[in-house]
């Protein structure tokens, strides 16, 4: 088994974070090889963030993402640029506060309001969009169970400084539930 993820996005988002926690969630959380790299612009915030994970049950021999069999947009600059790279019959994942899809046939394409949940979340704060990325990654481990939610939540409880562990552990937990009561699985 071996999953090329490409997750991607503007900075401030937390994408290279997601990939971060899901790489490691994979290797403690499931035994399993797992390589992250990440590619970011200049900007602090608002410019373009790129991070790639490759989960494996066997040696991993190249570290970047080629053609990604799951690739997840939240900005469409993003999508525009990595969705023609997905391969055959893999996943393309999009909030769609973020991204308008246009067709690309070689890919499904999935759709979850990631935004509109972690504003609910939040308290209605439409500015707040902290913890999107741990949304995200619930809602991941339903859709593609590489990493179960129970791994996520044990490397988010690694990860984070008590601080922000609660409104993490939320957001992840947030996604989870969005997956199993909106969206229907691959």
């Amino acid at each position: 088994m071996i999953q090329r993820f490409l997750f991607s996005g503007t900075g401030g988002q937390g994408v290279i974070t997601a990939a971060l926690v899901f790489a490691e969630a994979a290797v403690f959380g499931e035994g399993l090889n797992a390589v992250q790299t990440q590619v970011y612009g200049p900007e602090a915030r608002g410019g373009s963030a790129r991070s790639d994970v490759i989960i494996a049950d066997r040696e991993i021999w190249f570290p970047k993402v080629l053609q990604p069999n799951v690739l997840i947009c939240l900005s469409q600059l993003a999508y525009d640029r990595f969705s023609p790279l997905v391969r055959p019959g893999g996943v393309t994942i999009t909030d769609p506060f973020y991204v308008t899809r246009w067709q690309h046939a070689t890919s499904r394409a999935l759709e979850i309001p990631l935004h509109e949940t972690i504003v609910a979340l939040n308290g209605g704060d439409g500015l707040s969009i902290q913890g999107i990325n741990m949304c995200l990654l619930g809602a991941l481990s339903r859709l593609i169970p590489v990493v179960s939610p129970e791994s996520l939540h044990n490397a988010v409880e690694r990860r984070f400084p008590a601080r922000h562990r609660e409104r993490n552990l939320q957001a992840l937990e947030a996604g989870t539930t969005l997956v199993r009561e909106r969206v229907t699985t691959f």
